[in-house]
């Protein structure tokens, strides 16, 4: 068993789609783009924001890239934190680490601040030892950076630690930072996208590796 336990934030432990959905929108839509279907914006989820602007437009003007992700996050002042609930098995598995002393973190491409609202509002905060986010690196993932950012914050070494995504994009940060992966399919990605990384294992939710820890 691994004794430091990091994790993604958006479909890993927490559903901000609501908050997603609404503040993407409001985005494009005072851009002059039309709106998006939910699973469209939903598949962007992991991208920072300049890439996801860039993949549902396909402009690469980096000042429109810019104004988009300055638009995206004042809406989401408003609607994400209220709009964002804790998956199943979330409290339960973060707690059960923390009561066998294990070291627990969040390493997302989501803002730092936007994650701590989150786990002061849903008072968890307790529970996790560290929080990397976009504001925190030059490189984003999958680039290793936010990963080993993490590792040095909790004194940590890759061999202990796992690291807990839904998205390819995670599995490929853990391979980068020689740091062992875990999946959940609570998000858009399926267990068979995740077949190219032979090494991992592939997990329903949080509960489900709960239940592989416990036993």
């Amino acid at each position: 068993m691994h004794s430091v336990y990091l994790f993604d934030f958006d479909y890993t432990l927490a559903d901000a789609t609501v908050g997603i959905i609404g503040s993407f929108n409001a985005a494009l839509t005072q851009m002059g783009y039309p709106a998006l279907d939910s699973d469209t914006i939903c598949r962007t989820v992991g991208m920072t924001l300049p890439n996801a602007f860039t993949h549902v437009t396909g402009n690469t003007d980096p000042e429109l890239a810019k104004n988009f992700t300055s638009l995206f996050m004042k809406k989401a002042d408003d609607i994400m934190s209220p709009g964002t609930n804790l998956l199943p098995g979330c409290v339960e598995l973060l707690t059960f680490l923390k009561n066998r002393g294990f070291k627990t973190g969040i390493v997302s491409s989501k803002p730092r601040f936007r994650i701590a609202e989150l786990l002061r509002l849903r008072q968890i905060e307790h529970l996790i030892d560290v929080v990397v986010g976009y504001e925190d690196v030059t490189n984003h993932k999958p680039h290793p950076e936010a990963l080993q950012a993490a590792l040095k914050r909790l004194h940590a070494t890759e061999k202990d630690t796992l690291y807990v995504g839904d998205t390819v994009i995670d599995a490929e940060a853990a391979r980068n930072a020689g740091i062992a992966f875990a999946a959940v399919t609570t998000g858009t990605t399926t267990k068979e996208d995740f077949a190219p990384f032979a090494d991992i294992v592939v997990y329903n939710d949080l509960t489900d590796l709960l239940g592989a820890l416990r036993s």
